[in-house]
Protein backbone atom coordinates (compact mmCIF):
# COMPACT_ATOMS: atom_id res chain seq x y z
CA UNK A 1 0.00 0.00 0.00
CA UNK A 2 1.25 3.30 -0.50
CA UNK A 3 1.00 5.94 1.79
CA UNK A 4 0.44 9.78 0.33
CA UNK A 5 0.89 12.78 1.67
CA UNK A 6 -2.00 14.54 3.10
CA UNK A 7 -3.34 16.38 0.42
CA UNK A 8 -4.27 20.28 0.13
CA UNK A 9 -8.23 20.08 -0.16
CA UNK A 10 -10.48 18.88 2.33
CA UNK A 11 -7.49 17.11 4.70
CA UNK A 12 -5.94 19.68 5.39
CA UNK A 13 -7.34 22.87 7.76
CA UNK A 14 -6.21 25.87 6.15
CA UNK A 15 -7.52 28.74 8.39
CA UNK A 16 -8.97 27.77 11.55
CA UNK A 17 -8.58 29.12 14.84
CA UNK A 18 -10.54 29.62 17.32
CA UNK A 19 -12.05 27.88 20.58
CA UNK A 20 -14.41 24.87 21.41
CA UNK A 21 -15.86 23.40 24.80
CA UNK A 22 -14.68 19.64 25.20
CA UNK A 23 -17.83 19.06 26.87
CA UNK A 24 -17.41 15.20 26.01
CA UNK A 25 -14.51 15.46 28.79
CA UNK A 26 -14.42 15.68 32.14
CA UNK A 27 -11.79 15.69 35.13
CA UNK A 28 -10.18 13.37 37.64
CA UNK A 29 -8.60 15.12 40.56
CA UNK A 30 -6.38 13.50 42.73
CA UNK A 31 -5.03 14.98 46.02
CA UNK A 32 -2.49 14.43 48.86
CA UNK A 33 1.01 13.82 49.49
CA UNK A 34 1.15 10.75 47.26
CA UNK A 35 -0.99 11.53 44.75
CA UNK A 36 1.75 11.77 42.02
CA UNK A 37 3.10 8.88 43.56
CA UNK A 38 0.31 6.67 43.18
CA UNK A 39 -0.29 7.74 40.02
CA UNK A 40 3.01 6.89 38.82
CA UNK A 41 2.37 3.53 39.91
CA UNK A 42 -1.04 3.20 37.72
CA UNK A 43 0.19 5.08 34.73
CA UNK A 44 1.95 4.59 31.71
CA UNK A 45 4.24 7.75 32.37
CA UNK A 46 6.55 9.26 35.03
CA UNK A 47 3.77 11.74 37.70
CA UNK A 48 6.77 11.45 40.62
CA UNK A 49 8.83 13.67 38.17
CA UNK A 50 6.28 15.70 36.82
CA UNK A 51 6.87 19.02 36.88
CA UNK A 52 4.92 22.25 37.19
CA UNK A 53 5.50 23.42 33.64
CA UNK A 54 4.74 19.77 32.27
CA UNK A 55 2.15 17.97 31.18
CA UNK A 56 2.03 13.94 30.55
CA UNK A 57 -0.06 11.92 27.82
CA UNK A 58 -0.56 8.60 29.62
CA UNK A 59 -2.23 5.63 29.37
CA UNK A 60 -4.03 3.77 31.97
CA UNK A 61 -3.90 -0.37 31.35
CA UNK A 62 -4.84 -3.45 32.55
CA UNK A 63 -2.86 -6.67 33.69
CA UNK A 64 -2.71 -7.58 30.33
CA UNK A 65 -1.81 -4.25 28.88
CA UNK A 66 -4.48 -3.05 27.25
CA UNK A 67 -5.48 0.37 27.26
CA UNK A 68 -8.81 1.00 29.34
CA UNK A 69 -8.26 4.40 29.23
CA UNK A 70 -5.51 7.33 27.46
CA UNK A 71 -5.64 11.09 29.23
CA UNK A 72 -3.82 13.52 29.71
CA UNK A 73 -2.37 14.79 33.13
CA UNK A 74 -0.53 17.64 35.27
CA UNK A 75 0.05 18.72 38.89
CA UNK A 76 -2.68 21.34 39.38
CA UNK A 77 -1.26 22.44 43.13
CA UNK A 78 1.63 20.95 45.20
CA UNK A 79 -0.38 17.71 46.44
CA UNK A 80 -2.93 17.58 43.63
CA UNK A 81 -3.36 16.50 39.97
CA UNK A 82 -5.96 16.94 37.42
CA UNK A 83 -6.40 13.55 34.72
CA UNK A 84 -8.49 15.07 31.85
CA UNK A 85 -10.13 12.06 29.68
CA UNK A 86 -12.92 10.94 27.62
CA UNK A 87 -16.43 11.60 29.69
CA UNK A 88 -17.84 8.76 28.65
CA UNK A 89 -14.73 6.74 30.69
CA UNK A 90 -14.43 8.70 33.50
CA UNK A 91 -16.67 6.82 36.11
CA UNK A 92 -15.09 2.99 35.32
CA UNK A 93 -11.65 4.62 35.28
CA UNK A 94 -12.84 6.54 38.73
CA UNK A 95 -13.70 3.54 40.23
CA UNK A 96 -10.97 1.07 39.16
CA UNK A 97 -8.36 3.77 40.10
CA UNK A 98 -10.48 3.87 43.80
CA UNK A 99 -10.03 0.37 44.38
CA UNK A 100 -5.70 0.65 43.75
CA UNK A 101 -5.58 3.42 46.43
CA UNK A 102 -5.51 1.32 49.49
CA UNK A 103 -3.35 2.91 52.23
CA UNK A 104 -2.01 5.66 50.16
CA UNK A 105 -2.56 9.30 51.02
CA UNK A 106 -4.62 10.26 47.68
CA UNK A 107 -7.94 10.93 47.16
CA UNK A 108 -9.82 10.79 43.84
CA UNK A 109 -12.78 12.75 42.71
CA UNK A 110 -14.58 13.68 39.67
CA UNK A 111 -14.02 17.65 39.34
CA UNK A 112 -15.93 18.29 36.22
CA UNK A 113 -17.77 20.23 37.33
CA UNK A 114 -15.30 22.63 38.60
CA UNK A 115 -13.51 22.94 35.75
CA UNK A 116 -14.33 24.02 32.15
CA UNK A 117 -12.25 21.97 29.14
CA UNK A 118 -11.46 24.42 26.58
CA UNK A 119 -9.44 22.99 22.86
CA UNK A 120 -7.89 26.18 21.38
CA UNK A 121 -6.24 25.85 18.21
CA UNK A 122 -4.45 28.66 15.59
CA UNK A 123 -2.29 31.19 15.68
CA UNK A 124 -5.26 33.68 16.85
CA UNK A 125 -5.38 31.20 19.76
CA UNK A 126 -1.57 31.73 20.40
CA UNK A 127 -1.55 35.03 20.24
CA UNK A 128 -4.52 35.19 22.61
CA UNK A 129 -3.17 33.10 25.45
CA UNK A 130 0.21 35.01 24.90
CA UNK A 131 2.81 33.95 27.69
CA UNK A 132 0.43 31.30 28.66
CA UNK A 133 1.49 29.46 25.22
CA UNK A 134 3.48 26.76 26.27
CA UNK A 135 6.13 25.99 23.52
CA UNK A 136 6.93 22.72 23.13
CA UNK A 137 4.48 19.55 22.86
CA UNK A 138 2.91 18.64 26.34
CA UNK A 139 4.38 22.00 28.00
CA UNK A 140 1.92 23.44 30.76
CA UNK A 141 1.61 27.21 31.52
CA UNK A 142 -0.84 29.19 33.92
CA UNK A 143 -2.72 32.20 32.55
CA UNK A 144 -2.91 35.31 34.76
CA UNK A 145 -6.31 34.20 35.90
CA UNK A 146 -4.52 30.70 37.24
CA UNK A 147 -5.94 28.17 34.07
CA UNK A 148 -3.78 25.06 32.97
CA UNK A 149 -2.75 25.41 29.57
CA UNK A 150 -1.42 22.21 27.76
CA UNK A 151 0.68 22.31 24.22
CA UNK A 152 -1.26 19.11 22.22
CA UNK A 153 0.65 17.63 19.32
CA UNK A 154 -0.01 20.24 16.17
CA UNK A 155 -2.10 19.55 12.98
CA UNK A 156 -1.20 20.82 10.00
CA UNK A 157 -2.23 23.45 7.83
CA UNK A 158 -1.49 24.69 3.98
CA UNK A 159 0.69 27.40 5.91
CA UNK A 160 2.26 24.97 8.60
CA UNK A 161 2.14 23.42 11.59
CA UNK A 162 -1.24 24.70 13.27
CA UNK A 163 -0.80 24.91 17.47
CA UNK A 164 -3.49 23.19 19.54
CA UNK A 165 -4.05 23.54 23.10
CA UNK A 166 -6.24 22.22 25.97
CA UNK A 167 -7.11 25.36 28.23
CA UNK A 168 -8.71 24.04 32.10
CA UNK A 169 -10.47 26.98 33.38
CA UNK A 170 -12.67 27.25 36.89
CA UNK A 171 -16.26 26.55 35.36
CA UNK A 172 -17.67 29.98 36.37
CA UNK A 173 -14.45 31.81 34.29
CA UNK A 174 -15.88 33.58 30.59
CA UNK A 175 -15.17 31.81 27.69
CA UNK A 176 -12.22 32.13 25.79
CA UNK A 177 -12.23 35.77 23.31
CA UNK A 178 -11.87 33.66 20.29
CA UNK A 179 -14.44 32.23 17.64
CA UNK A 180 -16.04 29.55 18.32
CA UNK A 181 -14.45 26.64 16.93
CA UNK A 182 -16.84 23.99 15.20
CA UNK A 183 -16.39 19.91 17.01
CA UNK A 184 -16.13 18.88 12.96
CA UNK A 185 -12.88 20.79 12.72
CA UNK A 186 -11.51 20.21 15.91
CA UNK A 187 -12.10 16.56 15.58
CA UNK A 188 -10.27 16.81 12.13
CA UNK A 189 -7.48 17.97 13.84
CA UNK A 190 -7.33 15.43 16.53
CA UNK A 191 -7.50 12.74 13.86
CA UNK A 192 -5.01 15.15 11.55
CA UNK A 193 -1.86 14.99 14.78
CA UNK A 194 -2.31 11.23 14.94
CA UNK A 195 -3.69 11.04 18.29
CA UNK A 196 -6.74 8.97 18.64
CA UNK A 197 -7.77 8.41 22.54
CA UNK A 198 -9.46 5.67 23.64
CA UNK A 199 -13.33 5.49 23.46
CA UNK A 200 -15.83 3.09 25.14
CA UNK A 201 -16.03 1.36 21.87
CA UNK A 202 -12.04 0.76 21.81
CA UNK A 203 -11.68 0.13 25.99
CA UNK A 204 -9.26 -2.97 25.83
CA UNK A 205 -8.72 -3.14 22.62
CA UNK A 206 -5.21 -1.96 21.79
CA UNK A 207 -1.79 -2.16 23.92
CA UNK A 208 -0.25 1.16 23.92
CA UNK A 209 1.92 1.07 21.23
CA UNK A 210 -0.45 0.14 18.86
CA UNK A 211 -1.90 3.47 19.18
CA UNK A 212 1.41 4.88 18.90
CA UNK A 213 1.31 6.33 22.24
CA UNK A 214 5.22 5.87 22.86
CA UNK A 215 5.58 8.29 19.68
CA UNK A 216 3.42 10.76 21.10
CA UNK A 217 5.41 10.28 24.42
CA UNK A 218 2.55 8.70 26.18
CA UNK A 219 4.87 5.78 27.54
CA UNK A 220 8.00 5.76 29.40
CA UNK A 221 10.33 2.77 29.52
CA UNK A 222 12.54 3.23 32.41
CA UNK A 223 9.97 3.84 35.28
CA UNK A 224 8.86 1.24 37.32
CA UNK A 225 6.07 -1.48 37.34
CA UNK A 226 1.96 -0.46 36.72
CA UNK A 227 -0.82 -2.68 35.80
CA UNK A 228 0.41 -4.39 32.55
CA UNK A 229 3.96 -2.99 32.05
CA UNK A 230 5.66 -6.38 31.59
CA UNK A 231 3.35 -7.07 28.40
CA UNK A 232 4.10 -3.09 27.65
CA UNK A 233 7.51 -3.33 27.70
CA UNK A 234 7.65 -6.98 25.86
CA UNK A 235 6.00 -5.29 22.96
CA UNK A 236 8.95 -2.44 22.62
CA UNK A 237 11.96 -4.49 23.45
CA UNK A 238 11.12 -8.40 21.94
CA UNK A 239 9.90 -7.16 18.62
CA UNK A 240 6.64 -8.82 19.45
CA UNK A 241 4.08 -5.79 17.90
CA UNK A 242 2.28 -6.77 15.00
CA UNK A 243 -0.04 -3.64 14.66
CA UNK A 244 0.31 0.13 14.52
CA UNK A 245 -1.87 3.07 13.98
CA UNK A 246 -1.72 4.78 10.75
CA UNK A 247 -3.67 7.23 8.54
CA UNK A 248 -6.49 6.78 6.05
CA UNK A 249 -8.76 9.07 3.86
CA UNK A 250 -12.11 7.58 3.22
CA UNK A 251 -15.04 8.95 0.60
CA UNK A 252 -18.16 8.47 3.00
CA UNK A 253 -18.30 7.64 6.86
CA UNK A 254 -16.70 5.57 9.32
CA UNK A 255 -17.07 4.81 13.45
CA UNK A 256 -15.09 4.63 16.24
CA UNK A 257 -15.07 0.60 16.66
CA UNK A 258 -15.92 -0.41 13.25
CA UNK A 259 -13.24 -3.27 11.78
CA UNK A 260 -10.99 -2.83 8.97
CA UNK A 261 -10.64 -5.66 6.56
CA UNK A 262 -7.52 -6.84 3.97
CA UNK A 263 -8.48 -7.47 0.51
CA UNK A 264 -6.73 -10.49 0.46
CA UNK A 265 -7.64 -11.86 3.71
CA UNK A 266 -11.99 -11.43 3.56
CA UNK A 267 -12.65 -13.64 6.65
CA UNK A 268 -10.73 -11.60 8.95
CA UNK A 269 -10.34 -8.16 10.41
CA UNK A 270 -6.99 -6.64 9.45
CA UNK A 271 -7.73 -3.24 11.68
CA UNK A 272 -10.14 -1.41 14.01
CA UNK A 273 -11.05 2.45 13.23
CA UNK A 274 -9.70 4.08 16.49
CA UNK A 275 -10.55 7.68 15.49
CA UNK A 276 -12.71 9.49 13.06
CA UNK A 277 -13.43 12.66 11.72
CA UNK A 278 -15.75 14.24 9.11
CA UNK A 279 -16.11 16.77 7.16
CA UNK A 280 -18.17 17.43 3.75
CA UNK A 281 -18.60 13.85 2.72
CA UNK A 282 -15.00 12.92 3.52
CA UNK A 283 -13.65 10.81 6.37
CA UNK A 284 -10.37 11.26 8.02
CA UNK A 285 -9.40 8.36 10.38
CA UNK A 286 -6.53 6.86 12.11
CA UNK A 287 -7.30 2.86 12.18
CA UNK A 288 -5.26 0.51 13.94
CA UNK A 289 -4.11 -2.22 11.17
CA UNK A 290 -1.61 -5.14 10.67
CA UNK A 291 1.71 -4.18 9.90
CA UNK A 292 1.87 -6.49 7.09
CA UNK A 293 -1.78 -5.54 5.88
CA UNK A 294 0.61 -2.33 4.45
CA UNK A 295 2.90 -4.27 2.22
CA UNK A 296 0.18 -5.17 -0.30
CA UNK A 297 -3.12 -5.09 -1.65
CA UNK A 298 -5.61 -2.51 0.00
CA UNK A 299 -7.43 -1.93 3.54
CA UNK A 300 -11.41 -1.57 3.56
CA UNK A 301 -13.86 -0.58 6.10
CA UNK A 302 -16.70 -2.97 7.25
CA UNK A 303 -15.53 -6.06 4.55
CA UNK A 304 -12.52 -7.19 2.04
CA UNK A 305 -15.39 -5.61 -0.67
CA UNK A 306 -16.71 -2.22 1.02
CA UNK A 307 -15.03 1.18 1.16
CA UNK A 308 -11.49 0.98 0.19
CA UNK A 309 -8.89 3.21 2.66
CA UNK A 310 -6.59 5.62 1.31
CA UNK A 311 -3.11 5.59 3.30
CA UNK A 312 -2.00 9.18 4.16
CA UNK A 313 1.86 10.05 6.17
CA UNK A 314 1.31 10.77 9.73
CA UNK A 315 2.72 13.54 11.33
CA UNK A 316 5.31 11.71 12.80
CA UNK A 317 7.51 8.81 12.03
CA UNK A 318 6.24 5.23 12.37
CA UNK A 319 8.18 1.92 12.07
CA UNK A 320 6.77 0.21 8.90
CA UNK A 321 7.99 -3.29 10.06
CA UNK A 322 7.07 -5.97 12.87
CA UNK A 323 10.25 -4.58 15.31
CA UNK A 324 9.24 -1.60 17.39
Amino acid sequence: MIIKPMSTSNSTITTISGALRLSDWGLIRAEGPEAAKFLHGQLTQDFELLGPGEARLAGFCTAKGRLLATLIGWKSGAETVDLALPLELLPAILKRLSMFVLRAKCKLRDATAEQSLWGLSGTAAQAWLAEAAPAQRWGRQLSSSGASVVRLPDATSEAGPLPRFLLAQAAEAAAPALPELPAADWQWQEVQAGLAWVRAATSEAFVPQMLNLELLEGVNFKKGCYPGQEIVARSQYRGTLKRRTHLFELAGSAQIGQEIFHSEDPEQPAGLVAAVAQREGQSLLLAEVKIAALESGSLHLGAADGPALAARALPYAIPLNSEV
